[in-house]
């Protein structure tokens, strides 16, 4: 007869098996998702427009944001980080987020990050384009 220690090292192997199996397949199940989210972001006021004494300019809009970002939640899911960025081109850089916006047109990116339970984190983004600030600071 066996003992108790290697019983319940039987048990116990076979309960982290079972469970890995279980995280694998709870894994494959979100690559089957099918993402299709929509947004649309309006700017409704420039509140202020101001330039920081370290250089970098602030802006403060007003936005509706509608977005349907109802797919990324399945059983799987454990967080959603949803964050809206401003960005533009200039002649030294294809991707900018941050100082030199006056006078710029400018599209606003809503990025998210879906953090599973298990399996491997993803990120994707919407970029919505035709945004320009003013020429002078308010």
């Amino acid at each position: 007869m066996h003992s108790f220690g290697y019983r319940a090292n039987a048990v116990l192997t076979f309960a982290v098996t079972i469970l890995a199996v279980m995280c694998a397949m709870a894994s494959l199940s979100d690559t089957l998702n099918v993402p299709s989210p929509s947004a649309d972001v309006k700017v409704l006021n420039v509140n202020w427009f101001q330039k920081q004494p370290n250089g970098h300019d602030e802006v403060s809009l007003a936005l509706n944001i509608s977005a349907d970002l109802q797919w990324m939640f399945t059983w799987n899911t454990k967080q959603v980080f949803v964050f809206v960025a401003a960005e533009y081109e200039t002649p030294q850089n294809s991707l900018n987020q941050g100082s030199n916006l006056r006078g710029k047109d400018f599209n606003l990116t809503l990025h998210w990050h879906v953090m599973p339970k298990t399996g491997k984190m993803s990120a994707d983004k919407i970029v919505m384009a035709g945004y320009h600030l003013p020429e002078e600071y308010r």
